[in-house]
């Protein structure tokens, strides 16, 4: 199971993390959050893919920020239509990433706020316009509300499309963690998504406590 840690913002914390060897770091680059990320990127682990998070940005500002960061995957928080992802894969693919075999394909996730009940079929115009789902908790925020959904609900995920598991998960959730693991639908789940759970203050992560999640979660 991959890890992605979420919400990272200061360039110490940031290489203490990435010591760790999560498989994703994710860089919120939408202002109004108090995660919100501004600077360079410090040099990560080649192991580690670097996610930036937008909320409703123009496809121009989201392939800048690919550009100057060198980011791996577009996680879309917003309200963004199928037909936006569409256009933004396409516009991703122009960006000069490499030659040959190091050529790297920019991938998309689109995040979605569940609730009490989701229509999952509503996500069906997506499954050709973005790499994976991202299942967050619905809240008064895009992201970072700080507590989980039901999971049980997953069970009527009918897509092929891998996801992202994410909402207020902490270490308080790992037996509930691995119990979700043990549903049929955890094999389309791709990877853990933690973030304000794991923090001192927002964007401020507690290393030692991703370490112990790290090593309970891939007991």
């Amino acid at each position: 199971m991959k890890i992605k840690v979420c919400g990272m913002k200061y360039p110490e914390n940031i290489q203490q993390v990435a010591g760790l060897l999560p498989d994703y770091l994710g860089f919120i680059f939408w202002e109004p959050s108090a995660r919100s990320f501004s600077g360079k990127i410090p040099t990560l682990p080649d192991k580690i893919r670097k996610v930036g998070v937008f909320v409703d940005a123009p496809i121009d500002t989201v392939v800048g920020k690919v550009r100057e960061h060198g980011l791996d995957l577009i996680q879309l928080h917003g309200e963004e239509t199928a037909a936006f992802c569409a256009t933004l894969r396409k516009e991703l693919a122009k960006i000069d990433t490499g030659k040959g075999d190091l050529k790297k394909k920019v991938g998309i996730v689109k995040a979605m706020a569940v609730g009490n009940a989701f229509a999952f079929e509503d996500l069906e115009t997506y499954e050709d316009t973005v790499d994976y789902f991202l299942f967050d908790s619905k809240g008064p925020l895009p992201g970072g509300n700080g507590f989980s959904f039901n999971w049980e609900l997953l069970q009527d995920y009918p897509l092929e499309t891998p996801f992202f598991l994410s909402g207020g998960i902490g270490l308080h959730e790992v037996e509930n963690l691995h119990e979700f693991l043990k549903m049929a639908v955890a094999e389309k789940c791709h990877a853990i998504d933690v973030n304000s759970a794991f923090e001192k203050e927002p964007g401020l992560k507690d290393v030692r406590a991703i370490e112990l999640f790290m090593e309970k979660i891939k007991l």
